[in-house]
């Protein structure tokens, strides 16, 4: 089975930080990223790691920077410890499945959100005031349909707290026009054919957002792409317009602690058992279908 890994320790290699789910370490024009088992919800670490986590993220996110290279460049060197620097070797066992050596880039400090379907904070806005992002949309629409057209929903990148919801104006005054329509027109092209590839093995990619980055002056995906952290993916087959949907991701986790009453600011509770198996299995169940493959390391 997968080593559970909450955090990682490299002694001797530079720990540059330690984000939600991620440790980043400083290797000069390039970086490790470890993905942990550690789970955020609602922009909040949780004090339950969820096993094999790390493994799927790091997987399928490889996967799609495969798949997607043809549309946009990426930050992955490798994912094999093979091909690591010789001074991370001796860390091979806690570092294999699970981490990334990438390109430095410049962050682009925004989430590229695409929503193709109207779910989670979308259609609580919706039910508002009739738009998303302050966009408006068709009345009439359900929870979970799809939208005519999938809509690009950027968001502040916030380190600590709640990300933000921007408008497109917004964000061409942050990076600048020629920027941001590259980000916007690229976000929609992966989500399109994340979508369409995602649909064929009865999944549905309700939405995902991604992160970008300037390598040498070009913008390329970073940190990860599709995974069930980043993105609601729904079975097809039990897809059901009107209410919200079962799900491979860790919506599973947001619904319970929903209903635990919880207020969204930490400290979070602790997950329960049934809770952290179930999803589990969901994030694995989600890598198999897309990729046709096991985990590596299960």
């Amino acid at each position: 089975m997968s080593q559970l890994l909450a955090a990682s320790n490299l002694p001797g290699v530079p720990l540059l930080f330690r984000g939600k789910v991620r440790d980043v370490y400083d290797l000069g024009d390039q970086l490790l990223l470890v993905a942990t088992d550690r789970l955020s919800a609602f922009d909040v670490v949780l004090p339950t790691p969820i096993p094999a986590k790390g493994a799927v993220l790091t997987q399928l996110s490889a996967f799609w920077f495969a798949q997607t290279a043809r549309l946009v460049p990426n930050h992955l060197i490798s994912t094999e410890v093979a091909d690591f620097p010789a001074s991370l070797r001796p860390f091979a066992d806690q570092l294999r499945g699970r981490s990334m050596l990438v390109r430095r880039a410049q962050r682009v400090d925004v989430e590229c959100v695409v929503r193709g379907y109207l779910a989670g904070s979308a259609w609580s806005e919706y039910r508002r005031s009739g738009t998303v992002c302050g966009e408006p949309l068709p009345p009439g629409l359900r929870e979970s349909e799809q939208l005519p057209e999938p809509i690009f929903t950027p968001a502040t990148k916030a380190a600590t707290g709640h990300d933000e919801n921007i408008s497109f104006a917004r964000l061409r005054e942050m990076v600048g026009a020629d920027l941001a329509e590259r980000l916007r027109d690229v976000s929609l092209e992966i989500y399109r054919f994340a979508h369409a590839y995602a649909r064929e093995r009865g999944i549905i990619l309700a939405d995902t957002k991604m992160e970008f980055g300037l390598i040498a002056g070009t913008p390329s995906l970073i940190d990860e792409l599709v995974t069930p952290d980043s993105s609601r993916f729904w079975p097809a087959d039990r897809y059901v317009v009107g209410r919200s949907q079962p799900s491979f991701d860790k919506q599973f986790v947001r619904d319970w602690l929903e209903a635990s009453g919880w207020n969204k600011e930490p400290p979070a509770p602790e997950l329960p058992a049934d809770v952290v198996d179930c999803t589990t299995a969901k994030y694995r169940e989600a890598y198999e279908r897309l990729t046709g493959r096991a985990v590596l390391g299960d």
